[in-house]
C-alpha cells in the first residue's frame, strides 16, 4: 500500500513509497515496514527510530515532533489517536473474522483456550491471542494483549489461513490504551474482578471501568457475564443495550469431587469435567455459554466438556508427584489454587512457593502473604520478576501479611528455592509453585533471563 493511500483522510504527504506493514515495536518490525513513533507510557517512540532503520523500516511516522533521519519521516500531530484508522486502512481483512473477547482478572487464558478447544472439536478453525502468545504463529508477545498493529496483522494472517473465529484476551491495559480500537466483537465475556494492576489503575473503580470498555463498545453484539461475581451488575448495566447471557456455578444441577476434577450434572447431562478447582467450573461454563451463543446445541456441546484440558502452567500437575504449578499471581488466584489443593488433598499438608513482581501493585503483597499463611502449612518466599526493585524489599512487604513466621523460609534464588521445595517435600505434603506458570523468562533489573518453573521442577525430580 502506498503511503499516500495509508494516510488518506489523516494527512497529505509529498512522499510516495509502498509500505509492507505497520510497526509500533522495533522487536517485531520487519523489512519494508513503516515505523510508527508515538508517545508511550514511559518513552517516545522517536528514541527507537535508528534501531527501526537498522532493521529495515522504509519510513517513519512521528507523533508531535520533527526528526531528521536517513528515511522519509512524516510528522503527524496526535498520531496516537489515528492508530486505529491506520490499522483498519492497512489490514482490511482483519475486520472479516468473527471475534470473541475475554476479560477479567483471572480465568481469561483458561476460558479462551476452552472456547478454542470446543470449537476445534466442532471443526471450526480457531485462533487465540493472549497470555500464551499468538496461536498458529511463531510470534512472541510480552503482553497479554499485543499492540494494535500486531493484533490487526495477526487477524489478517488468520483470515488468510482460513481461521473462522479468533478469541482475544482483553487486558485492562489494552482496553485503556485502545489496542482493540475499531474491532467489532461478536461476543464479550466477563470472568471475574479481583485486585490487580492497581499500580496502573490506582483504584478498583478505575480498574473495573477499564474492563467495562469491552462491554460498552457499540460494536459488541453479545455479552456473557459471570453472575457469581459481585461486580456483575456493573457489567450488566454497561451492556444494557446488548444481547445479554449470564452463567453461574448454580447452573449445574449437581457437581461432586472426582479424582480428575468433578462429576457434573448440567441440563440432564452427566459428565466428568477433568479440571481442578471451583473456578474451573466457572471457566468451563463461560466457554459453554459462548459456544451455545454461536448456535450449537446442548447435546452437541456438553459431552465435549469432558475433553477439556487446562492451559500449561494452570494447575498443572507434574507427572505422578504431588507437585503443582500455577500462574496464580493475585490474591484471589493464590487463594483459589490453595483452596483447590485442600479440597482434593484433604489429608495432606500444603507447601506453597511464591513471590511478587517488582514495579507492580505493592498493596497485594501483604494480602498474598496473609492468604499463604492461612491456607498453607509451610511457605517458601522467593523471587518472581523483581524487575527494578530490591528483592529483599518485596519479600519484606509479603512478610507483613504472614502470620506464622516459623513455617516460612526465604530463598531469593528461585531455582534454588524450587529445588529445595521439591527435594525436601515429604510424602504427606503437596507443593504449589505459584506465580509464573507457563512463563519461560525471569526479569531481574533490565535483564530478561531464560527461566521456566516447569523445566526447573522437572529437573529437580530426576
Amino acid at each position: 500500500m502506498n503511503i499516500k493511500t495509508l494516510l488518506s483522510g489523516i494527512q497529505k504527504t509529498s512522499h510516495s513509497f509502498d509500505v509492507k506493514g505497520l510497526s509500533l515495536n522495533t522487536q517485531s518490525l520487519q523489512k519494508g515496514d513503516i515505523f510508527v513513533a508515538v508517545q508511550g507510557t514511559q518513552k517516545h517512540g522517536s528514541e527507537f527510530v535508528q534501531n527501526a532503520i537498522d532493521k529495515g523500516c522504509i519510513g517513519v511516522l512521528v507523533e508531535d515532533r520533527d526528526i531528521h533521519c536517513s528515511v522519509p519521516s512524516i510528522r503527524i500531530n496526535h498520531l496516537g489517536s489515528y492508530l486505529s484508522d491506520l490499522a483498519q486502512t492497512f489490514y482490511k481483512e482483519a475486520q472479516n473474522i468473527k471475534l470473541i473477547g475475554v476479560t477479567g482478572t483471572n480465568g481469561k487464558t483458561s476460558v479462551s483456550l476452552f472456547i478454542s478447544q470446543l470449537l476445534e472439536t466442532l471443526n471450526v478453525k480457531t485462533g487465540v491471542i493472549g497470555t500464551l502468545g499468538i496461536s498458529h504463529s511463531d510470534k512472541k508477545t510480552s503482553n497479554t494483549t499485543p499492540d494494535i498493529f500486531t493484533i490487526y496483522k495477526s487477524l489478517q494472517d488468520y483470515r488468510k489461513k482460513g481461521i473462522e473465529i479468533a478469541v482475544i484476551e482483553a487486558s485492562s491495559h489494552a482496553l485503556i490504551q485502545n489496542r482493540l480500537a475499531g474491532l467489532a466483537f461478536d461476543q464479550a465475556i466477563f470472568t471475574n474482578l479481583t485486585q490487580d494492576h492497581l499500580d496502573y489503575h490506582e483504584t478498583m473503580k478505575q480498574y473495573r471501568e477499564a474492563k467495562g470498555k469491552l462491554f460498552a463498545n457499540s460494536q459488541t453484539k453479545t455479552v456473557i457475564i459471570n453472575r457469581d461475581d459481585e461486580n456483575h451488575s456493573f457489567f450488566l448495566n454497561v451492556a444494557e443495550d446488548k444481547l445479554i447471557k449470564t452463567f453461574s456455578i448454580d447452573d449445574f444441577s449437581d457437581y461432586q469431587l472426582s479424582k480428575k476434577g468433578f462429576i457434573c450434572r448440567l441440563f440432564n447431562f452427566v459428565f466428568e469435567l477433568p479440571l481442578l478447582g471451583h473456578f474451573n467450573l466457572s471457566n468451563a461454563l463461560a466457554a459453554f455459554v459462548s459456544i451455545k451463543s454461536l448456535g450449537y446445541s446442548d447435546k452437541l456441546i456438553i459431552p465435549k466438556l469432558a475433553k477439556l484440558s487446562p492451559p500449561p502452567g494452570r494447575m498443572q500437575k507434574l507427572d505422578k508427584n504431588n507437585i503443582w504449578i500455577d500462574y496464580a499471581h493475585t490474591p484471589d488466584a493464590l487463594s483459589n489454587a490453595l483452596q483447590t489443593l485442600h479440597l482434593h488433598y484433604p489429608e495432606s499438608k500444603l507447601r506453597v512457593l511464591f513471590g511478587c513482581g517488582g514495579d507492580r501493585d505493592k498493596s497485594k503483597r501483604q494480602q498474598m502473604g496473609k492468604i499463604a499463611s492461612e491456607l498453607a502449612h509451610s511457605i517458601i518466599l522467593t523471587n518472581d520478576n523483581p524487575r527494578n526493585e530490591q528483592p529483599e524489599n518485596i519479600i519484606e512487604d509479603i512478610l507483613v501479611g504472614v502470620e506464622i513466621e516459623n513455617n516460612t523460609q526465604v530463598i531469593l534464588d528461585r531455582k534454588i528455592a524450587i529445588n529445595t521445595a521439591i527435594t525436601t517435600l515429604n510424602e504427606d505434603e503437596v507443593l504449589l509453585i505459584a506465580g509464573k506458570g507457563h512463563e519461560t523468562t525471569q526479569i531481574i533489573g533490565s535483564q530478561v533471563l531464560p527461566f521456566s518453573d516447569i523445566e526447573i521442577a522437572l529437573d529437580a525430580l530426576i
